[in-house]
């Protein structure tokens, strides 16, 4: 187990990416392709940068990714806006207002785990949520989300509120994800506008 993590570790090091995150955004871009060039994109909880740097990469000159974190991200390139703020308490209507509707929203947003799998797994429930009310409002019709959550007891609940807001629903583990982790992925796409 130690010697996956590190074989990432490294590679990401390697490859000039902050962190090993990246490689769990390159597989879902794989299976889903959630992005292309020219997209609009908006990731939360985006510090280090690793999947900032990777989607504007993709998205190219004619793109543009709004990253978002409490933490000052390491990664500054010229189709990223870089802002330190806490998604839980940044108004959707006003990035809206502010950046207009998106291609993509990024979440790989996780709460500082605790030791505790139930408390740990509903604060990741509750960044998730987040996602997805944010989502919900800045997306384009045909928008794809792509987020982290804990597996728990309120996972299914979750998965259902997606259902009803996408058109299509995907649950995801990459490779690259540890084996013992509890964190699992959701892809959607074609936001359903009410």
């Amino acid at each position: 187990m130690k010697k996956v993590r590190d074989h990432y570790f490294n590679k990401a090091k390697q490859e000039g990416f902050p962190a090993r995150s990246v490689y769990k955004l390159k597989e879902a871009q794989r299976r889903f392709k959630l992005l292309s060039s020219g997209m609009k994109v908006l990731d939360l909880g985006a510090s280090p940068g690793s999947w900032t740097k990777f989607a504007a990469s993709v998205v190219g000159r004619n793109g543009k990714v709004i990253a978002i974190d409490l933490h000052p991200l390491k990664v500054d390139l010229p189709n990223v806006t870089r802002l330190t703020a806490d998604c839980r308490e940044i108004s959707p209507n006003e990035i809206l207002e502010k950046y207009g509707y998106f291609d993509c929203v990024l979440s790989d947003m996780a709460p500082k785990t605790t030791g505790r799998k139930d408390v740990d797994h509903y604060r990741s429930v509750e960044l998730a949520t987040t996602a997805l009310e944010i989502a919900k409002v800045v997306l384009k019709e045909n928008g794809r989300l792509f987020l982290k959550i804990f597996q728990g007891a309120d996972f299914a609940a979750f998965r259902k509120e997606c259902m009803a807001a996408f058109k299509k629903v995907r649950v995801f583990k990459p490779k690259s994800s540890r084996p013992e982790s509890v964190e699992i992925f959701i892809y959607m796409e074609g936001l359903k506008h009410e």
